[in-house]
């Protein structure tokens, strides 16, 4: 599993905790993608697990050490929707938490990893509650969150909160240029589109997630000035989540080119489109078009069985209507 540099730091912190006495039983780390969390609870349950520890470090020889490496701990737990579904069920919280309250099979902790817990359905939530009010000795819990706000407020209020902000840009970009030759206004955009996460920066520079925002980008300038249904196949992806996000961050780049904030553009190398996006609209327009578009996002993030390809032609056709008057050829 790969180590990112910007983790060094609340690992530190958490594993300083531990050898204080002060650790708490259930951390809530909330971070945007890309940020290595995975990562982060991966080195602290290597630590814990670890029978000869080395200050910071754990020894990688020993017995826990070893079945870590493997990724055979029997008493570390990853708790996680099975392949297809988007829930996590009570029974699978209740199967972990039940072997919690045994004996540790190696003898020292027991780690349960969470890594989305806005999967968990209502009642798993409160079974794993109760868990978090009286936690078996020598147990630690680790949750992920995306949006810690989707959470059960109760579930909230048993977990200390560890936010892992991003770095700052010029580390970032010194990163990202080690891992990946590009030049340095694509580092840039790359690493503004992802809200500053590094490693959701690098997926993005891969070749074809890299060309469908191209693509993107490029098939704008003849969707506003001939059809605007010809961004249907551009944006009617598997991804497409992502691809909205995509626009909207040049529907507000084009609000901040209204303003003559061009420093602050999210797409530095696409200035020739947030121009055009700033002539073809008004501020207001701009910005109504941009909280639709979030609207339009939430529906297909997280309404089920929803139409894609309808709901995304409704939305093109409204945005159409909202051009200035005489901007169509």
């Amino acid at each position: 599993m790969n180590w990112y540099p910007w983790l060094n730091q609340p690992y530190r912190y958490i594993i300083g905790q531990h050898q204080a006495g002060r650790a708490h039983h259930a951390l809530l780390i909330q971070a945007i993608d890309g940020m290595g969390e995975e990562a982060l609870v991966w080195g602290v349950s290597r630590w814990l697990m670890c029978q000869q520890k080395d200050g910071l470090k754990s020894c990688g020889q020993c017995h826990g050490c070893q079945l870590m490496q493997a990724q055979t701990h029997p008493d570390w737990y990853r708790l996680e929707a099975e392949k297809g579904k988007s829930t996590l069920g009570i029974d699978a919280v209740r199967q972990v938490t039940e072997k919690l309250y045994h004996f540790a099979q190696q003898g020292g902790a027991k780690v349960v990893w969470l890594p989305d817990a806005a999967q968990l359905s209502e009642s798993a939530a409160n079974a794993l509650l109760k868990t978090l009010e009286e936690p078996p000795a020598n147990s630690w819990f680790f949750l992920g969150s995306r949006e810690s706000s989707r959470l059960l407020a109760t579930l909230r209020s048993r977990c200390m909160a560890l936010s892992l902000a991003p770095p700052d840009e010029a580390q970032s970009l010194q990163w990202l240029g080690k891992q990946l030759p590009h030049e340095s206004v694509a580092l840039q955009t790359a690493l503004r589109l992802s809200a500053g996460a590094p490693a959701a920066a690098l997926q993005l520079l891969e070749p074809a997630r890299w060309q469908a925002r191209q693509n993107l980008c490029d098939g704008l300038p003849a969707a506003l000035r001939q059809d605007i249904l010809l961004l249907l196949p551009l944006l009617n992806a598997e991804d497409v989540a992502a691809r909205i996000s995509w626009l909207m961050a040049l529907l507000v780049d084009a609000i901040k080119w209204q303003q003559g904030a061009v420093r602050w553009l999210s797409n530095p190398d696409r200035q020739d489109v947030v121009a055009l996006l700033a002539e073809t609209f008004s501020a207001r327009a701009l910005d109504e078009s941009a909280r639709a578009w979030m609207q339009c996002r939430e529906e297909l993030i997280h309404v089920a069985a929803v139409n894609r390809e309808l709901l995304l032609t409704d939305r093109l056709l409204s945005w159409a209507d909202q051009r200035k008057p005489g901007v169509v050829a």
